[in-house]
């Protein structure tokens, strides 16, 4: 391996552009993109691949980005299931159910069941083919700081000897051992999922009836909820997770193993898949595992993946939230590195992706909680009381569905348990806004052929503003226009036209009176393709809400 010197007998000194620490699949992700670009990328790995990893359940949403990072073709001839939808124990009854990704997704209408030692090991593995240098045994230690600028880290390596990585950029890919936060003590606790996970492999377990065997299996018992999840070597992962004070008093008394046994006999369905299967691992204990940093960048520095925040597992959502933050994160180290007077604003719109695809698992993950009434108990009433007092008319709505794709659990929140009744309320009347504006519009384009639109005085919706920002083009973020909304705070990009029609809404100019004034210098043809792009803009935000109003005389 390159940039490696061997100072004396046990101290060691490496150097390159970015220092990666850890080669799960944010800190892959992260330095196969940034190599890509032409950065000296060095990963420094603690583990020695293959290693053990929970987290199995992949989601479509997952496969454009392994398909961007170039490493899609190893996993699909991995020989990993796949995974087409979940089957679930929960909400009302104790019925299992099932739903599809097809139902949401015909682009990519599955996802697949990995084995974490391996699929891991494929996506360091495409890093390294992409130039970066890999160093596994590695364990960094601390984070050099020279002020508040991180200029390099401190590591030992498998045989015991030390040293020290230089860098003009780290990015923190650590995991749940979130080095940088517990450095600056920025690590902040879920108050909601306090839970505790308690897992291991099986073999010999019964499948799911066709068409759903491959499918991950969620059924909700008295005391929290168990995961199922095939593989294709044959074991199953089976894991419950349960209120943490609980599973801490019940693990001290009894032992892992016997807790693990004992919660799935307490289950209906799951009990039932393992009447013939044997326990081939020892259990594992996870606690603790919703939390989030404060900030996620600084001066020399960027926090990606499980470092960076983790929310409660219900959706299977860590994979694809580290490696949606490593593709991120390499823009940023990109942008930073090429134009340090773009770092902070850039960094800001990084955080502000990032936390915002968390927080929409997140709440939706709360909405799954507290509308559960398959099982009566402490656990699912706490759940229940918490979560009912944070929610407000719309903002559960703008929260968990408003702004992102459609992913199905939505629906299912409405169709199979008992949401909150604000947010019902909320989904209802936004989504028979949006119907009851679609068909006014249609109504008019067919009577006049657009001759209303064009009289119309459109009016902007409260909190509507157009902001210059970066936004993502080509792996780097470069200067850009966003539209800020009420459901989308953080701005979505949009193109000059949008903004300039935003612009000039004032509640008093006509569609016809913007277009004259945009196309004031254009001929005949070119003021007739404006019109019609003006008029089709100003019904597409109407549809969505930024314009709240149409007025015609």
């Amino acid at each position: 391996m390159n940039n490696y010197e061997q100072n004396s007998e046990d101290n060691l000194d490496l150097s390159a552009d970015v220092i990666v620490v850890g080669g799960g699949p944010a800190g892959s992700a992260t330095a196969t993109m940034l190599s890509r670009k032409g950065w000296k990328v060095i990963i420094l790995e603690r583990e020695k691949f293959p290693r053990d990893h929970v987290g199995e359940s992949l989601l479509p949403a997952s496969i454009p980005i392994l398909e961007e990072l170039g490493a899609l073709p190893d996993v699909e001839k991995a020989g990993f299931l796949p995974k087409y939808g979940a089957t679930m124990v929960w909400g009302s009854g104790d019925a299992p159910w099932s739903w599809y990704f097809k139902e949401t997704s015909q682009r990519y209408p599955h996802s697949y069941q990995v084995w974490r030692p391996e699929f891991d090991k494929i996506l360091l593995d495409n890093a390294q083919s992409q130039g970066v240098t890999v160093f596994e045994g590695y364990h960094v230690t601390e984070v050099i700081f020279d002020g508040d600028d991180a200029i390099g880290v401190t590591f030992t390596d498998a045989e015991g000897g030390s040293g020290e990585a230089q860098c003009r950029f780290i990015v923190d890919a650590s995991g749940q051992s979130t080095l940088i936060s517990r450095h600056m003590d920025t690590k902040q606790w879920d108050p909601f999922f306090q839970n505790l996970a308690v897992y291991a492999y099986f073999t010999g377990t019964k499948s799911l009836p066709e068409p759903d065997q491959n499918n991950i299996f969620i059924e909700s018992y008295r005391y929290g909820w168990i995961w199922s999840i095939p593989l294709h070597t044959g074991r199953t992962s089976i894991g419950v997770v349960v209120d943490s004070q609980v599973g801490q008093e019940g693990i001290q008394q009894h032992g892992a193993k016997a807790f693990l046994e004992s919660q799935l006999a307490l289950s209906c369905h799951t009990r039932g898949m393992l009447e013939d299967a044997q326990m081939d691992s020892d259990p594992n204990v996870v606690m603790d595992w919703s939390y989030t940093a404060d900030k996620l960048y600084g001066p020399g520095y960027i926090i990606a993946g499980d470092a960076a925040c983790f929310v409660d597992p219900l959706f299977s959502s860590g994979v694809h939230l580290a490696l949606m933050s490593g593709v991120l994160a390499a823009a940023y180290v990109t942008t930073a590195l090429n134009d340090p007077t773009m770092a902070g604003d850039a960094g800001q719109v990084y955080q502000e992706l990032y936390l915002k695809e968390y927080n929409q698992f997140r709440e939706m993950a709360r909405l799954f909680y507290s509308s559960n009434l398959s099982a009566e108990s402490y656990f699912w009433e706490a759940r229940r009381i918490t979560n009912t007092d944070h929610y407000s008319p719309r903002h559960s709505f703008i929260q968990a569905v408003a702004g992102q794709p459609s992913r199905g659990y939505e629906r299912v929140v409405l169709d199979r348990g008992q949401a909150p009744g604000e947010f019902v309320e909320s989904v209802r009347t936004v989504e028979s806004e949006r119907l009851a504006r679609t068909q006014w519009l249609a109504a008019l384009a067919a009577d006049t052929q657009r001759n209303q639109i064009l009289n119309a005085v459109p009016r902007l919706a409260d909190g509507v503003e157009i902001q210059h920002k970066p936004v993502l083009d080509a792996g780097e973020f470069v200067p850009g226009i966003v539209l800020n909304t009420v459901s989308q705070p953080e701005g979505t990009p949009c193109s000059p036209l949008v903004a300039a029609v935003i612009g000039h809404i004032d509640g008093r100019k006509s569609v016809s009176d913007i277009v004259d004034e945009l196309g004031q210098h254009l001929d005949q043809a070119g003021h007739a393709q404006l019109e019609e792009a003006v008029s089709r803009t100003i019904e597409i935000l109407y549809v969505d809400g930024t314009v709240s109003g149409l007025v015609t005389e």
